[in-house]
């Protein structure tokens, strides 16, 4: 599989996700989850025109290129002009609403003034392995790729082939001389053709190509399928596919933000209609998980892979949920997704697949398990609802005693209520941590460094006084609190210990992650770098004030050290990941600061960065290329989006 890397566009239903290049090209296809399994290695359609070789559709030297979306949906087009034959070619791609279908519309237009005699050609190549082999099968219209597990059938319903080719296309498609004798084959690519005939000047011509995923069963139970695909009214489930779009945003226009009335608004107003429309794309909707991005890089030859979902990131996602009225899928992802995923000792690993298994980790995060406890008391404070709070209690207590014995090991902080320990399990534990920590050390949330930071400690304090809030809440309203006299004097005790741990935290950090000298906070023991995530201990974990002089220092050598030139910010000082540029989320939680702060302008100027660097398509990236001002990394990044809903909320909520 060749490196893929940036994802210019997106699009999915309930159950489907597509990516693709600025030039049409579909690079990947993931069903029956956004995240399990992808089954492209490639998919080319190109066409050949009267003795011309073939003319791909999204490499020719001879193409002009021109994509949009449809005014707030998920249905892309991509323009295709060969200025050699003056063709113009609409591909238009959409995947239906209630169906695994993917569907790729092509509008042919003759724009010279000579007859083209038109061939249409696709050439599709599957993922295949030694455990799960791919093969094809020509049928009516179109063929059939399977493997044990999965059928990919790409047919016509109208029209039939006209040649193809099993075994060998590589070698043949690019003169657009395929041709095979062989009906069914153990290739994993192969390719079909369509004679669209004579397209005369100003002529319009139409294919309609249906690309079906689903489960390999017995081969007339597919065939059946494929019949039915080919009975639906493809114009009908345009406008449907449309229409449901629309509704889908209009639904969600949480901030009930006004049309804009200049081109500043614009960006905001696209880019905020753009996150709505990702965040359903990005969500599993049996279990609630959220991948942090469609997937890049899948040889990991410059990252470990975006397509997993982080509890952290997913709790940014969440608020943002709220936010746009999607409270029904940010508790699912707390009440099925966060339940199913909990160790039994508490804690939340680095990320999972979206079916809720284990995904493949390389370090412990105890910000992961902090951020669950505190992304449930957010969402009550959007719904007021105390039955979610009951339904959620029991998994934020066990997070919160594991986070109770994370940071009294790390921190060296005596509980004085609690029980001494038997001197027996004492040398037990000493002796299988020879470390003389009982539990792993922790990354930082950027995943690279080891130790204890600034934003770990925080998002611990902020679970503390979360569940300090939930026991408020609930009162005695907490099944079995009512006559359990015992459970009440549990519970009293444990809001006294969370306040003292609150307290020594908050000493902790003053003491060990401030730097006297030069009167700022840094981001852990072990470097005092600056580091956006600082700002993590005012906005969101509220564990400083912003207007306190010891922050306000801080802001200012952040300022200083991680800001460029363009206006954009860095993660931290001596950022190389990807050549070190500035990240939307930094300039966001720069712009939530000064919010918080009171500083209006200086609030608009980060946001502003923001804002014109979005994407073409107004997708923000994980990164900004400074000499472009352009997305270079992750495009389509859920917690970019996230904290950018929430600071509209802070602008116009």
């Amino acid at each position: 599989m060749e490196n893929k890397y940036l994802n210019e566009a997106i699009i999915g239903n309930k159950s489907m996700l597509a990516t693709y290049t600025g030039k049409g090209e579909l690079e990947r296809l993931y069903f029956p989850s956004k995240d399990n399994r992808q089954y492209i290695d490639f998919f080319h359609a190109g066409v050949k025109i009267n003795n011309s070789d073939l003319i791909y559709l999204h490499d020719d030297i001879n193409n002009i290129y021109k994509q949009y979306y449809e005014l707030d949906t998920n249905i892309l087009n991509t323009e295709v002009t060969n200025t050699y034959f003056n063709l113009k070619i609409l591909q238009t791609d959409f995947i239906l609403v209630k169906e695994n279908v993917l569907v790729k519309k092509y509008t042919f237009v003759n724009d010279g003034k000579i007859d083209l005699n038109t061939s249409f050609y696709i050439h599709s190549g599957l993922l295949s392995d030694i455990n799960n082999h791919v093969g094809c099968k020509i049928i009516d219209g179109g063929m059939l790729q399977y493997s044990h597990d999965f059928i990919v059938a790409t047919f016509e319903k109208d029209r039939d082939i006209s040649r193809h080719q099993i075994n060998g296309s590589k070698e043949t498609i690019k003169r657009g001389e395929i041709y095979d004798k062989d009906y069914i084959g153990m290739s994993s690519e192969s390719s079909v053709c369509y004679d669209l005939g004579i397209i005369k000047p100003q002529e319009k011509k139409k294919i309609e190509i249906c690309v079906l995923i689903g489960e390999n069963k017995n081969i007339s139970q597919i065939e059946s399928e494929i019949e039915r695909i080919k009975k639906i009214d493809l114009n009908k489930e345009y406008s449907n596919t449309k229409n449901y779009w629309r509704k889908y945003v209009k639904a969600h226009n949480g901030l009930n933000l006004k049309e804009p009335q200049n081109s500043y608004e614009e960006q905001i107003y696209e880019i905020y209609r753009r996150s709505i429309l990702l965040f359903p794309l990005l969500t599993n909707q049996e279990t609630g998980g959220i991948i942090a991005s469609p997937e890049i890089d899948e040889n990991f030859t410059k990252c470990g892979r975006y397509a997993y979902c982080w509890p952290r990131d997913a709790v940014f996602i969440t608020k943002a949920l709220d936010i746009l009225q999607m409270e029904k899928e940010t508790e699912k992802f707390y009440k099925d997704f966060c339940k199913k995923t909990q160790s039994k000792n508490g804690m939340w690993e680095q990320r999972f697949y979206t079916d809720g298994k284990l995904a493949p980790c390389w370090g412990y995060q105890i910000d992961e398990t902090a951020s669950v406890v505190y992304g449930v008391y957010e969402h009550y404070k959007y719904t007021k609802s105390e039955k979610f709070l009951k339904e959620n209690l029991q998994m934020c207590e066990k997070a919160v005693d594991f986070l109770k014995k994370y940071v009294k090991d790390w921190l060296g902080i005596e509980d004085k209520d609690e029980r001494e320990k038997d001197k027996v399990q004492e040398e037990i534990e000493k002796s299988v941590n020879r470390q003389g920590h009982k539990y792993h050390v922790s990354y930082d949330l950027w995943e690279m460094n080891e130790g204890i930071h600034l934003y770990s400690i925080a998002s611990i304090y902020s679970a503390f006084e979360c569940i300090l809030q939930i026991y408020r809440i609930l009162g005695d309203k907490v099944s079995d609190f009512e006559n359990n006299r015992l459970k009440e004097e549990k519970i009293n005790k444990n809001k006294k210990a969370l306040e003292r741990l609150q307290t020594q935290i908050k000493k902790y950090i003053n003491d060990n992650l401030y730097d006297e000298e030069r009167k700022t906070y840094f981001r852990n023991t072990e470097d005092k770098k600056m580091d956006i995530s600082i700002l993590g201990a005012v906005t969101p974990f509220n564990v400083f004030k912003p207007k306190e002089n010891k922050v306000k220092n801080t802001v200012e050598n952040i300022n200083m050290r991680i800001r460029t030139y363009t206006g954009g910010y860095q993660r931290f000082e001596d950022d190389h990941y990807m050549n070190g540029n500035p990240w939307p989320i930094a300039n966001l939680w720069m712009t939530l600061y000064y919010l918080e702060s009171g500083e209006k302008r200086k609030a608009k100027e980060a946001f502003d960065f923001v804002v014109k660097t979005a994407g073409k398509h107004h997708f923000l990236g994980e990164q900004i290329d400074n000499s472009t001002l352009k997305p270079n990394w992750v495009i389509g990044l859920g917690w970019s989006h996230a904290m950018f809903i929430i600071v509209l909320e802070k602008l116009y909520g």
